[in-house]
């Protein structure tokens, strides 16, 4: 909400938080006149609102990412920027840098592409066609692992009757370049932190998750952590992992029938093995005691390694650091009896021996 204006006083900030607390605003996004920002800060622990500094172009107060970051130092971590990249662009700041300026304190973002830099005339242009380099945004919020709003907004005075032309082109581009488009997060984020709400575990063993990170972390077992939400028919599944030990031992089961309460699982879902210490259809990139994967691609351990796991009718195939290591039209074999054309997905944990780390779980249905 905003850009939004108020005194320093309660009597003109407290309406504007009460409101934006009823409303279910996250963020309120203004420009203060004044230094002093205790009384802001007061307002954002009692109301749980974010505040975003925003800027125009200079000579504007806050037109230099410094200048923000000079101001919420030392404050709440909810008071931040929330930069409009085309101001940025017009004062001569490239959004990249000035979003690697502002990292731990970025709250929000105001998203312009421009066809000129450093340029007070410079007009808006689809993202993509412009100056700004939008894929470089795009990666250091990736890097950042940013997960606050990106807010859009075209103003180009011949085209201010119909923008939206130009904002579809943009977003097609964005759609372009985003690795991830369609796709899910496993590990839902909220108000900077990860949870394991909608995952289960059965078994012995447990996994404990970084919060800050999303990193998972598996001890003992063997158990299984599952996501309970739904059941998957045709999908990819990507995410990374990491081994402690050469020895490391785990898995990712795909379509498991039903909800878990036996080891019944094991012996109905195939399990993309996660082992280097072991050869043949039992070592990692193959499907656990069924098939043996055609390649090494693992990493060396203690280096995260990315899976990309389709499983598209009864073929499963396993990219790892992307090589296609597994391709295979699946059949009863091994320890599987039956299988099944729908299931939920899981992440064994196998002992403590040699920890198991999982991070970046995605999945896009087919």
């Amino acid at each position: 909400y905003g850009v939004v204006g108020f005194d320093n006083t309660e009597e003109s900030m407290r309406p504007v938080f009460a409101f934006a607390k009823k409303m279910g605003i996250e963020v309120i996004n203004t420009e203060p006149g004044f230094d002093d920002y205790s009384l802001i800060e007061k307002m954002v622990r009692e109301y749980d609102v974010k505040v975003a500094v925003h800027n125009h172009a200079l000579p504007n107060k806050y037109a230099l990412p410094q200048t923000v970051l000079d101001h919420v130092k030392g404050l709440d971590a909810r008071i931040g920027g929330g930069p409009d990249t085309g101001h940025w662009m017009r004062s001569g700041v490239s959004p990249v840098e000035g979003l690697r300026m502002l990292e731990g304190r970025l709250v929000h973002l105001h998203l312009k592409d421009l066809d000129a830099f450093k340029d007070k005339k410079a007009k808006d242009v689809p993202f993509g066609s412009g100056k700004g380099d939008i894929k470089g945004v795009l990666d250091e919020l990736s890097r950042q692992n940013y997960d606050g709003t990106v807010s859009i907004e075209h103003e180009n005075p011949g085209e201010n009757m119909n923008p939206s032309p130009s904002i579809r082109k943009g977003l097609e581009y964005i759609q372009s370049v985003t690795t991830f488009w369609d796709y899910q997060e496993l590990l839902p984020r909220s108000g900077g932190k990860y949870s394991l709400h909608g995952w289960n575990h059965y078994g012995p063993g447990y996994f404990t998750l970084d919060e800050k990170t999303g990193e998972l972390t598996g001890y003992g077992g063997m158990g299984l952590l599952w996501y309970s939400v739904k059941k998957y028919r045709d999908f990819v599944l990507e995410l990374d992992y990491r081994c402690d030990d050469l020895a490391t031992n785990s898995g990712i089961f795909l379509r498991i029938p039903e909800l878990v309460s036996g080891d019944g699982y094991i012996y109905q879902s195939f399990e993309v093995q996660i082992d280097d210490s072991q050869k043949g259809k039992w070592t990692t990139g193959g499907v656990f005691d069924s098939e043996a994967p055609s390649a090494m691609a693992y990493h060396e351990t203690g280096r995260w390694n990315h899976y990309k796991i389709t499983n598209q009718g009864k073929r499963i195939t396993v990219e790892l650091n992307g090589k296609t290591v597994t391709d295979w039209e699946a059949e009863p074999r091994g320890k599987i009896r039956e299988f099944f054309p729908e299931g939920y997905i899981g992440l064994q944990n196998h002992d403590s021996r040699a920890l198991i780390h999982f991070k970046n779980i995605f999945i896009k249905e087919l």
